[in-house]
């Protein structure tokens, strides 16, 4: 590209997977994912987030230097990256890598065969990451590896998909799939997957591995493209507004010229990630790309430091700056490198990093405040950074930058200069100086991918004596940041203070004294105590081993807890460079029953079309190829809770420009309905009067998404409130004013028991204790979309990614006003749901089907990711007050619960929550149990189902209250547990005819079994001694048990046989990633299998499951609550029977006539013979048996940081209950994935609202699901196989939903970890250590631990070791 000289792009040249593309008129605000997905055939590259933090959008981009005549290839954010920055550049997607062509991919073929897709959505961008990571690695000098593997080491390989966000596998097998091309990869390592069986041999499984050989390298930068950069020279084009300059006089004359001048709105462009935090919708007139001018792209070393041009990556400069620490420098200085590095490199993820560069870092920091790393830990080295402005050029100091006011339009900061810190120069041996330096970003996940709460790097010169083992501070610097502060700053009046001290006690403890009156978070900060408190608490981990503080405590024991620190040579460790890097999953195991006799039922098969979700060839809505003369559609949604609507305008004053209809309520020539449940109906739209912020107002139809959502956004709502009562935002307020949905008979569950008399027994009381839950977004990695075609004679063709075509179908009729057989519904596949699709999905269809239905046109949506946030609803937020009564032994005799349910402005499923919750509820033997449940009406959008809706929250209800009473009895918690277990009696006495015989309830040999296989009782007692040994760390286990009812719902099927064999399938249960399809096809071939035919053996493969249509298999249901898969399948073994039962007497002719008959030549004499071979069915279970018990335990121990309040997920023993598993891998892969919703649900998501209930965590910034290094370290699952149950689908049981609930042993066993920890700080402060009860929230995030820890739990251990220092001195 260098080779270029260029002012203006004329036309752009480029290739995607090969192909040459040639474009000579673009907008230069596209960005690569927009032109992928609308301008080629390749649609791998997904739209998710739209921010660049979820990894859906990945891409390989490759780029020639036709100096060193070597192609550099990095994986980015297509999403961010602007398609006028890929000129001369190579473009990989996933379907280049391979496809069902020409041949998949290894990559690819592993990922299917270790089970690590799902709904299959992530899955291309995860693919392409992964083969970015293997390429780099390739390119090292390290030793070739066994033939298959690659130069990826496990820790890379565990990496290289950090950046990316899967909502339905757990990441465990997705982690086994990349391991497995790591060249130190030990195989026993690797889980449950298809290329070997348990036993085999090491070389034996390696050599089933799909191999990794030259043979299928991909040629990332094709030839020609390579001869297009050495004679291509573009000119100028003065209508054109994309710059390239060269030098940097060619940026000087951009700057200075008219064309930037008199109010154009420039932009300057490097990678464009800084538009994933900063949305700006404007459009800039001109951009300047700034990669090519050689002093802004420059790595300059000299005796000074190390000079790095603002246009580099950030991935380079850690390249860079991992070089420097090779090099011949003084050690100190070499670590501070590495530490910088180590650093940057948990900024945002690897395919940010490699787009975003160091001068786009610092100058969001100084103009618009980004919370920025960068700034803070350069800050701390005395980083000088060069500015031009104007006509001059000049060197300050990065603080001086950040205190400047923000950069105009004209100016450009060009380099950053770090200098060496060598201590040769300025101390003598004599002086035994040592250079100290670290750096700290406490923030939700450990890898990156996320803002932290609190940056902070420290440099200090220090001058230990060997006399006196005392440390003098020579010389230090404290830089702070991101905590709620404009820009990073020094603690200046601290580093004075501290400068020519002699470290102690004492003197640690004024400096952070000082420090609290410097980091000072502005108000409105979120969590603004909790920030504070980060910045004492790593200045006292920095300063510590070096004060008499280690030597003080080792002799000041108290009540256990007076222990040493942990402390290793600090200088040796520091000059060594090294850190303790966070490792991901260290070992997982996978125990899994195989059964072979309902072949190939119960077989481990790979999910059905895994292998083309990973190549990107699997269709989703979005990919469906837009009709001629297409619409796109956005929501306008209110912005208050209870206010009349008077009109809506937009910003110039009409329609803008490409927006073709603003539809409303007016417009329906039906009914306003948007979605409906037997509870009732919600309107599509808002009449005059909105019910909630984020209801929907209108609907903008555009001639792209792009104005769609441009023009949405800039819409003007015109609101009145005058007159109008308050809106119901609280269940308080909803109690006050009488504001409940009424919950049939018939879903409101049976009290248990007399609690009177419960009471009465009981030795202790605890009285209205309470418990506030809050709410859970989906996340589902494919937004809500839908694509509505017109069809003739007044039709409607509707593409919609639901979990319930059924009664959206019903839903478009109803509000187009037309007959139910006007109208088809389609779904071929969802990207997930979790229930988020069921309902919420329905509005979307219906205004897809409206606009085309008005416009005589099609018309599609893909709801971006911050509006699908604020109209999903999301899991039911709660208030529970409970009274309890127990015997001083921990048994419970009575529970009484008042809950308040928060619904929303419409009902939607809310009505079944108490029957659903109380199913959860009594998994424990609680004597006697009443309620009153209250499912409040709220001006707020409307809850829904999500995955365990109610149980989850029960679940989390139940141990609330077992914590509470072994609290209150000073008893282990896992004791308490034990003896309020069911016994078969107690469990029919609660359940009544869920309960079953007497051998299904395997909950109690699962309690005791997971004991054995966790070593419960061994480590226990190893806690124990960690917590007694270490401080400022303390681990907690919990065992925790589950009870969860599942009912089966009638189902639909479908079998046809076609003219060659192969067999075609319809369910009305939808293909969510559950596995319901591949469950299906198994079924299928077991099915017909038994016509005892050759060649049905292989029947399977002859098995296709095919999209949802309403029109072609009516009463589709929902796919919903564990069971849909089960329910599909015994709908197609119906159908098979009865084709069985049709083909039977044509075979036995056949038998007589010419012996064994193959399947072949028995369904075409079948054809020839007029034997009807279609067949459908409507499954309806047996109400005796519709409902059954599903029992399940797990064991998981964590460590809490209490300087931070970081929670790290040490380990998780799972054992579960799944009857006869129709799939074990399937059914292993739900249990992994719903434990890992449920630890986001638990300790990480956070579903803000403002005070007028509108949803403000808007996207990935702000809302953290789980990511590859925040699941166990060490994940064990085992899959119980239980006995055969008649009543039962094959014996199997549901897996999709249960296990979720066990992620509560995360909860539990972080509670117990604090208790330690708020023992040990009563024991500082002189207080009673039993007088511990608190409530841990949900979800636990580190603001919320740390605060139960002790914010000033630093303040109390130095007063506390002053107070025994001065006891013992006496």
């Amino acid at each position: 590209m260098r080779g270029q000289r260029q002012k203006g792009i004329q036309r752009l040249v480029f290739a995607v997977n090969g192909q040459r593309f040639e474009l000579s008129d673009v907008d230069p605000s596209t960005t690569l994912l927009e032109f992928l997905r609308l301008g080629t055939p390749f649609k791998s590259a997904k739209l998710s987030c739209g921010e660049g933090g979820c990894g859906a959008c990945v891409v390989l981009l490759s780029k020639y230097d036709t100096v060193k005549d070597q192609v550099e290839d990095f994986s980015i954010s297509s999403c961010l990256t602007l398609l006028c920055s890929v000129n001369g550049c190579s473009i990989t997607t996933a379907e280049g890598l391979g496809n069902s062509k020409v041949g998949f991919h290894p990559i690819q073929e592993r990922f299917a065969g270790f089970h690590a897709s799902q709904c299959g959505f992530c899955t291309p961008g995860l693919c392409v990451s992964l083969f970015s990571a293997i390429v780099n690695a390739e390119k090292t000098n390290r030793p070739e590896p066994f033939l298959g593997f690659s130069k990826l080491t496990v820790c890379e390989a565990e990496k290289a998909i950090a950046g990316n966000l899967c909502r339905c596998t757990g990441y465990r097998p997705i982690i086994d799939a990349c391991k497995s091309f790591a060249a130190d990869v030990d195989m026993e390592d690797l889980g449950f997957n298809t290329f070997w069986r348990k036993g085999e041999s090491n070389e034996l499984k390696k050599s089933r591995l799909p191999l990794l050989t030259h043979n299928n390298a991909i040629c990332m930068f094709p030839e020609f493209l390579k001869k297009e950069i050495k004679v291509t020279v573009p000119v100028a084009s003065e209508g054109y507004c994309w710059y390239s300059p060269v030098s940097l006089q060619q940026l000087k004359s951009l700057l200075q010229s008219n064309e930037v001048g008199n109010g154009t709105s420039m932009k300057f462009v490097v990678g464009n990630t800084g538009s994933g935090y900063y949305k700006q919708q404007e459009h800039h007139d001109k951009y300047i790309d700034l990669r090519y001018v050689p002093e802004l792209s420059m790595i300059r070393k000299d005796q000074m430091g190390i000079e790095i041009g603002a246009a580099v990556t950030i991935s380079r400069a850690v390249e860079v700056l991992k070089e420097e620490t090779k090099c011949e420098f003084h050690q100190g200085g070499k670590m501070m490198f590495k530490k910088i590095a180590d650093h940057l490199e948990k900024i945002a993820s690897g395919f940010i990093r490699n787009s975003a560069s160091i001068g786009g870092n610092l100058v969001m920091a100084q103009r618009k405040y980004f919370p920025s790393d960068l700034t803070t830990v350069l800050l701390a080295v005395d980083t000088m950074v060069d500015v031009m402005a104007a006509q001059r050029q000049e060197r300050i100091t990065l603080e001086e930058f950040l205190g400047r006011p923000p950069l105009d339009s004209r100016s450009v900061l060009l380099s950053i200069k770090i200098p060496y810190w060598d201590l040769s120069r300025n101390s003598s041996p004599e002086t035994n100086t040592e250079l100290l330096f670290d750096t700290y970003r406490p923030a939700p996940r450990p890898l990156g991918n996320a803002l932290p709460y609190l940056n902070a790097a420290f440099l200090a010169e220090v001058s230990p004596s060997k006399s006196s083992n005392t440390t003098m501070v020579k010389e230090c610097k404290l830089a702070f940041g991101a905590y709620g502060t404009k820009h990073s700053i020094r603690a200046r009046m601290v580093e004075k203070f501290l400068i020519g001290k002699v470290l102690s006690g004492g003197v640690l403890y004024d400096a952070i004294k000082l420090l609290e009156t410097v980091v000072i978070p502005e108000d409105g900060t979120s969590y603004s105590a909790y920030r504070s408190s980060l910045a004492i608490g790593f200045l006292f981990k920095f300063l510590s081993p070096l004060s008499d503080i280690s030597v003080e405590i080792s002799n000041g024991l108290l009540n256990g807890y007076g222990s040493t620190l942990l402390l290793k040579n600090y200088t040796i460790e520091q000059n060594n460079g090294r850190l303790t890097s966070p490792t991901l999953l260290s070992s997982a195991k996978q125990v899994v029953q195989l059964s072979q006799k309902y072949h190939p039922v119960g077989e481990p098969l790979k999910k059905s079309g895994a292998t083309i979700q990973a190549s990107g060839e699997a269709v989703f809505v979005d990919d469906i190829p837009s009709p001629r003369n297409c619409l796109h559609g956005a929501f306008i949604y209110s912005r208050k809770p209870l206010a009349r609507v008077n009109g809506i305008k937009f910003k110039p004053g009409s329609l803008p420009d490409g927006v073709t209809a603003l539809i409303s309520f007016k417009d329906i020539p039906g009914e306003n309905v948007g979605s409906m449940t037997i509870f009732g109906t919600e309107p599509l739209f808002a009449d005059e009067l909105t019910q909630c912020a984020g209801q929907r107002i209108a609907f903008v139809v555009a001639d792209t998404q792009k104005l769609a959502d441009v023009a949405a956004n800039d819409a003007l709502v015109d609101y009145d409130i005058e007159n109008l009562e308050p809106p119901i935002l609280s269940v308080e307020q909803a109690v006050e004013r009488s504001s409940f949905y009424e919950v049939p008979p018939f879903l409101y569950p049976k009290a248990v028991g007399d609690v009177s008399k419960g009471m009465a027994e009981a030795d202790h009381k605890i009285l209205s204790a309470e418990i506030k839950l809050g709410s859970q977004y989906y996340f589902y990695m494919e937004t809500q979309t839908a694509l509505a075609v017109p069809d003739e004679d007044n039709c409607m063709v509707v593409y919609s990614s639901i979990q319930c075509p059924e009664f959206c179908h019903v839903v478009i009729a109803k509000c187009l006003g037309v007959p139910e057989h006007n109208v088809r519904v389609i779904t071929r596949r969802v990207g997930g749901g979790f229930g988020g699709k069921s309902i919420k999905a329905m509005p979307v269809a219906t205004a897809c089907a409206l606009a085309a239905h008005k416009l005589g046109r099609p018309v599609r949506i893909y709801v971006n990711r911050k509006t699908d946030m604020i109209m999903a609803g999301g899991r039911h937020p709660m208030k529970i007050t409970y009274s309890v009564g127990f015997k001083s032994n921990g048994k419970i005799t009575a529970l009484q619960l008042e809950i308040l349910i928060k619904a929303g402005m419409s009902a939607d499923i809310s009505p079944v929550m108490p029957h659903n919750m109380l199913c959860a509820l009594k998994k424990y033997d609680w004597g006697a149990l009443s309620f009153d449940i209250k499912v409040c009406r709220t001006n707020l959008q409307s809850r829904s189902a999500m995955r365990a809706p109610g149980e989850v929250q029960s679940t989390f209800i139940a141990e609330a209250v077992i914590e509470h009473v072994a609290s209150t009895l000073s008893m282990e918690v896992d004791s308490v547990r034990h003896i309020n277990l069911h016994s078969y009696d107690s469990l029919r006495l609660f359940f009544e005819g869920g309960a079953g015989e007497p051998l299904e309830y395997t909950l109690p040999s699962i309690w005791d079994k997971l004991a054995l296989t966790s070593c419960l009782d061994h480590r226990i007692e190893m806690i124990k001694e960690f917590n007694k040994n270490n401080r400022w760390q303390k681990r907690g286990i919990s065992r925790v048990p589950i009870v969860h009812e599942v009912m089966q719902r009638p189902t639909p099927g479908k079998v046809s046989i076609l003219r060659d064999g192969s067999v075609v399938v319809e369910v009305g249960g939808i293909e969510l990633g559950q596995g319901l399809w591949t469950k299906v096809k198994q079924m299928t071939a077991y099915a017909l299998s038994l016509i005892q035919c050759d060649g049905t053996g292989d029947l399977v493969e002859k098995v296709r499951v095919i999209q949802s249509d309403t029109l072609s298999l009516i009463q589709g249901g929902f796919t919903a609550g564990s069971t849909t898969s089960e329910s599909s399948c015994e709908a197609v073994r119906l159908c098979c029977n009865i084709l069985v039962e049709r083909l039977t007497p044509l075979k036995e002719k056949l038998v007589e006539q010419m012996g064994a008959v193959k399947w072949e030549t028995l369904i075409l004499q079948a054809y020839l013979n007029a034997v009807d071979l279609s067949t459908n069915t409507l499954y309806v279970p047996e109400f005796s048996s519709m409902q059954y018990l599903n029992y399940g335990a797990a064991v998981s121990e964590v460590e809490v940081n209490l300087l931070t309040g970081e929670t790290t997920f040490l380990r998780t023993d799972i054992t579960y209950d799944c009857g006869q598993s129709l799939n074990p891998a399937v059914d292993l892969g739900q249990i992994e994935g719903a434990f890992v919703q449920g630890i986001g649900f638990f300790m990480l998501e956070e579903y803000s609202e403002n005070s007028d209930g509108l949803v403000v965590a808007e996207g990935t910034w702000t809302y953290k699901i789980p990511t590859v290094d925040t699941i166990p370290k060490q994940f064990n699952v085992e899959i119980l196989s239980s006995g055969h149950h008649e009543k039962r689908v094959l014996s199997s049981k549901a897996s999709g939903e249960p296990p979720l609930l066990l992620a509560v042993s995360i909860h539990c066993a972080t509670r117990a970890a604090i208790e330690e920890a708020r023992k040990q700080l009563l024991s500082w402060r002189g207080q009673d250590e039993s007088d511990s009860t608190f409530q841990l929230p949900v979800p636990a995030t580190p603001p919320v631990v740390k605060e139960l820890c002790g914010l000033d739990s630093v303040e109390t251990f130095l007063q506390w070791t002053m107070a025994t220092k001065c006891g013992n001195s006496t």
